[in-house]
């Protein structure tokens, strides 16, 4: 037992390795890889290298598969070099299992003490990433040299060759033995270079292995269409297109495992050079046979998976793209633009709700709340996307974009709150009585509307590029939406003491709206704080703003005429 706790301890560190490398070489790389695979598909060749190119440094053609897949469905990429890209995934990952099989345990100290030095002293910089992808490589050759010492007791451990027995003759059974093992590890590197080293170790025979490898191309498949579930309809065609073209490979391949076994015999003593030479030649002699048929596959997955038209009436996000949640930048920047979106559809459901304020518009009611459910969606989708980015290696800058996009979520999402909170105010207490607002008091709510879309318009602005002095102006608009909005509340309580029919019926309502327009006129406005806050002049603001109050409250205590100055 204590024998397999360490091989499955080994396991665990190889696994780990590779998520480490993965992690911070997208980190760092991200948008360049993205560019390569985005730009390398003018001709099917080029495509198919960039596949291998970009898989080799990433170590994982699950990786790859993501980014693929998320610009399929944003229409960056077509299917037919999509499906090259994929092609040359496979070969890359292949590539790299062949490097990595290698005697390379003398490299893995040097690498791991000197990633650790690099990592430490330039922990949040691109350098300290870089570093911390080395002691990845490290604890990955670390990883392989321990499995090679803990399957070395198990070829005398009864328990374990009983365990391991039932790996012999099924070919079908040690095929998605070795596919189930690929997707618990998400990693075929790992499942292959395994079954090398147990077919070294005399615990699994030279056929057992070669099923297992076979096994594992299939299981990468299954896990890039898990991970494509979530995308549209042209996202999921290129993790279905990947998938048969392994299965196709598997079909052909697997009933000559027999012949294969002995040629690989023959040629070669060495198990583990055997089973990896397997899968380099397995791999490239698939793709490479493949390649010419990536426009009739793509053909075919067009039949098995054809547009949904109801996917066209339902609001999805554009920009959240999984793939680029390893690569912090290029994830704030896309939920930035989704956040740009909801911004886009609370101007719509304003611009919807001056008719329902002005004409009673039951239709444009109606159509607030279906805006309404569109912006609950996407809030959803952007607030789990950001949820996804770790914090933990954010540097100062991008922790504080992480917190601007979080929190004008949340406050679009409140507008469009309040929005439908009015729209149902008015239905209850205007619409179905048949009342009306006093001619001045429609003016001044036409006056607070408008004034509160221009301050969407800005505050989104702000929120987009920053500007110092756009965040200056929203602000003071903040100050002077307040003054204005205590202004028409008296202006209102004036007409009620004049006994105007109007005000009185639409007393309640009207103190509402105007409260209402004011809360959403400050959380439009909140995006001014961090470009303050970040220019040193958020608490100089702030102080003024309360000594303005304390003058307001001074005026307001005052006897009616008196404008003399405090002494």
């Amino acid at each position: 037992m204590i024998t397999l706790l360490h091989l499955m301890s080994a396991l665990a560190l190889l696994v780990w390795g590779t998520h480490i490398v993965r992690t911070d070489v997208l980190r760092v790389y991200g948008a360049q890889l993205r560019r390569i695979l985005s730009t390398s598909i003018t001709r099917r060749w080029m495509a198919f290298t960039a596949g291998v190119g970009v898989t080799s440094l990433v170590q994982s053609s699950n990786a790859t598969a993501v980014i693929v897949c998320s610009f399929v469905a944003q229409g960056l990429v077509g299917l037919t070099p999509a499906l090259a890209i994929m092609l040359g995934a496979d070969v890359g990952t292949a590539l790299m299992t062949g490097v990595l099989s290698f005697d390379l345990s003398w490299v893995s100290p040097l690498l791991i003490f000197g990633g650790v030095v690099v990592y430490l002293s330039r922990r949040h910089t691109s350098v300290g990433r870089l570093g911390r992808a080395v002691i990845g490589l490290g604890l990955i050759l670390l990883a392989l040299e321990l499995i090679g010492s803990a399957t070395q007791p198990m070829m005398h451990t009864a328990g374990i060759k009983v365990l391991f027995s039932s790996l012999t003759g099924d070919v079908l059974l040690d095929a998605l033995i070795g596919a189930l093992f690929a997707m618990l590890t998400y990693s075929s590197l790992a499942a292959v270079l395994l079954s090398a080293t147990l077919a070294t170790s005399g615990i699994i025979s030279l056929k057992v292995a070669l099923c297992l490898v076979i096994g594992a191309n299939l299981g990468s498949g299954v896990t890039a269409l898990l991970s494509a579930a979530s995308q549209n309809v042209a996202g999921r065609r290129v993790a279905l297109g990947s998938m048969l073209f392994r299965l196709s490979g598997a079909i052909v391949v697997l009933p000559f495992i027999n012949q294969l076994e002995l040629v690989i015999a023959q040629f070669s003593n060495d198990l583990r050079f055997g089973v990896v030479t397997f899968h380099v030649i397995y791999n490239s002699v698939r793709c490479g046979l493949l390649l010419p048929l990536v426009e009739p596959m793509a053909r075919l997955c067009i039949r098995l998976l054809p547009e949904n038209p109801l996917d066209d009436d339902a609001i999805h996000s554009r920009h959240l793209d999984p793939a680029a949640i390893d690569t912090p930048t290029l994830a704030l920047a896309n939920a930035s633009r989704e956040v740009l979106r909801i911004g886009d559809l609370i101007e719509r459901m304003l611009h919807c709700l001056l008719p329902v304020i002005r004409e009673n518009d039951t239709i444009r009611a109606q159509q607030i709340r279906r805006i309404d459910d569109d912006v609950d969606k996407l809030y959803t989708e952007v607030k789990m996307y950001m949820a996804r980015v770790s914090r933990e290696e954010l540097s100062a800058r991008e922790v504080r974009r992480w917190t601007d996009v979080i929190t004008l979520t949340i406050n679009l999402e409140q507008a469009g709150d309040i929005i439908v909170r009015i729209v149902k105010g008015l239905e209850n207490k205007k619409i179905a009585p048949q009342r009306t607002f006093s001619e001045a008091g429609m003016q001044e709510l036409c006056e607070l509307h408008a004034r509160l879309l221009a301050s969407l318009q800005l505050g989104l602005s702000v929120f987009l590029e920053g500007d110092l002095r756009s965040a200056q102006k929203l602000l003071a608009e903040k100050e002077s939406f307040r003054d204005l909005e205590r202004a028409y509340a008296k202006s209102h309580l004036i007409r009620l003491a004049g006994q105007t029919q109007q005000s009185i019926e639409t007393s309640s309502l009207h103190l509402d709206l105007i409260s209402d327009m004011k809360r959403m006129h400050s959380l439009f406005c909140s995006t001014a704080y961090s470009v303050l806050d970040e220019a040193g002049l958020l608490r100089h603001s702030r102080m003024e703003n309360s000594h303005e109050d304390e003058e307001r409250l001074r005026m307001m205590e005052r006897p009616e005429g008196d404008y003399s100055h405090p002494p």
